[in-house]
């Protein structure tokens, strides 16, 4: 963990499920809970905080803000405006570093709502942070420190792995493909169990054999070090039933499918934050 981010009080505005996901993240990396506070409308999201992570809340956001270094907005995107609008007048909202996990709500967007000389941080997390398994694309703003990015990128490897995009412009892509991934991966899920179904297997063994497959395929290919061509081609031998199979997803258009879904979905993210 950077030094900034053990020693930084931290505040999350919005106390919904990611907000728990990335504060209990940081409890188990070390961070204590009486240096972390979240603000909530909702009563029942304020609960669940502090009963599941045993970290104060409050209603009031500017409570957060008064009490926190860093600032996490963990609100939908649509809340963006009228959260930032709520905390004008509020003195030196400048002085903590924001990080912001709202889709498609764009540096420019946060940076007209707040003092000028803000620090901030644009990430696009996606929901496998949940259960610590997350990846989380970071886009820097004017102003940000090399302190500043250690703790953001501190906060989010809590919850899985980052990535520094050079280019806000690159987000849009991200959510094209790691935020909208996991619904296409649920998809291939659902496909190989009900295809196991189909052949013979029992509904439970054949979700547990396609979970864990997907599972097992993706932590080889992270720690392997090679090219998933490689790895496929290993598994392939000449006349088999692996090179069978592949020959009719590719007879099918999957590879073509996946492409035009991770493209349709940059596209419409693109046109969601005005790009």
């Amino acid at each position: 963990m950077s030094s900034e981010l053990e020693s930084a009080r931290i505040g999350f505005i919005g106390c919904g499920a990611m907000a728990r996901a990335l504060a209990g993240g940081l409890l188990a990396a070390g961070v204590a809970p009486d240096r972390m506070l979240g603000s909530d409308p909702a009563s029942e999201q304020r609960s669940q905080f502090e009963q599941k992570l045993a970290i104060k809340s409050c209603q009031d956001n500017r409570d957060v803000v008064r009490a926190s270094d860093v600032v996490v907005l963990c609100v939908k995107p649509g809340a963006i405006s009228s959260v930032l609008h709520d905390l004008a007048g509020e003195p030196s909202l400048e002085r903590p570093l924001w990080i912001s996990i709202a889709a498609g709500v764009r540096l420019e967007a946060l940076s007209s709502a707040l003092p000028a000389g803000t620090r901030l941080v644009r990430a696009m997390p996606n929901t496998p942070a949940l259960v610590g398994a997350g990846a989380t694309a970071l886009c820097l703003g004017g102003g940000v420190s090399s302190a500043d990015r250690a703790v953001a990128e501190t906060l989010f490897d809590a919850v899985g792995i980052t990535w520094l995009a050079p280019d806000e412009a690159l987000l849009d892509a991200v959510t094209g493909l790691s935020g909208s991934g996991p619904a296409y991966v649920f998809l291939i899920l659902e496909a190989l169990g009900d295809a196991g179904v189909r052949q013979g297997l029992p509904r439970d063994a054949a979700y547990k054999l396609a979970f864990q497959t997907v599972l097992g395929s993706a932590k080889l290919a992270l720690e392997a070090d090679r090219h998933p061509a490689e790895l496929k081609d290993q598994v392939s031998s000449p006349g088999g039933t692996t090179i069978a199979g592949l020959q009719q997803l590719e007879k099918r258009g999957v590879r073509a499918a996946i492409y035009e879904a991770v493209a349709a979905a940059t596209e419409r993210s693109r046109e969601l934050s005005g790009g």
